[in-house]
């Protein structure tokens, strides 16, 4: 069965979207360049009105080892997303630092990219076209990956259905497309979910 996230919630009303349309994830970007971050504080907040049974992913791009623990620590989040240039030698030390699983993202470009996410020590690979660039990459090249993944990039509700019939991810990934000028759309992501738990993907 794949799983859905809902990424780049940052309002209380997407918050309880969220609630009566039960993904698997959502996720919370700290990253302060886009257009979609939330402080740490706001994203406490909408954690705590969170259903429970929804799992918060901290979406970071070259963050202190020590800000992204201490946010799985205190559960503000219970996963880390990482889009930046984190290496193993990173995953060691935010290890050291809490036990909350990783998610790697990686570009993928080429078939070396899969190469590379396959490696990943994380314990979960995000594949996509680019941070938050919206655009679909070629699906051809993940179609004998070896590992489960996070499926990203340009996905909406008008292609997660091929994507899920022909690339069986571990779970789709959506932000951009659950928008319009650029707030999440509580008719988009109803639309999303609805197309991945339709009859047959599921």
């Amino acid at each position: 069965m794949t799983k859905i996230k809902l990424c780049g919630l940052s309002r209380l009303c997407d918050i309880k979207a969220a609630n009566e349309l039960k993904p698997e994830y959502i996720g919370f970007v700290f990253a302060r360049r886009s257009s979609r971050y939330v402080d740490p504080e706001e994203a406490k907040i909408l954690k705590q009105a969170l259903n429970p049974q929804i799992t918060a992913v901290g979406v970071f791009v070259d963050e202190a080892v020590e800000t992204v623990a201490e946010l799985l620590n205190v559960g503000t989040i219970d996963i880390a997303q990482l889009h930046g240039i984190e290496d193993e030698k990173y995953f060691e030390q935010l290890r050291r630092l809490s036990d909350k699983p990783i998610i790697k993202a990686f570009r993928i470009e080429t078939a070396h990219d899969i190469a590379d996410a396959e490696k990943s020590t994380a314990d979960y690979i995000l594949l996509d076209s680019g941070a938050g660039s919206g655009a679909v990459f070629d699906w051809k090249l993940v179609q004998n990956i070896k590992r489960a993944y996070f499926l990203a990039g340009g996905i909406s509700a008008d292609n997660v259905e091929d994507a899920v019939t022909i690339l069986h991810p571990f779970a789709v990934d959506v932000s951009s497309g659950i928008e319009t000028n650029g707030l999440k759309d509580k008719c988009k992501m109803a639309e999303f979910v609805a197309a991945v738990k339709k009859e047959g993907l599921i």
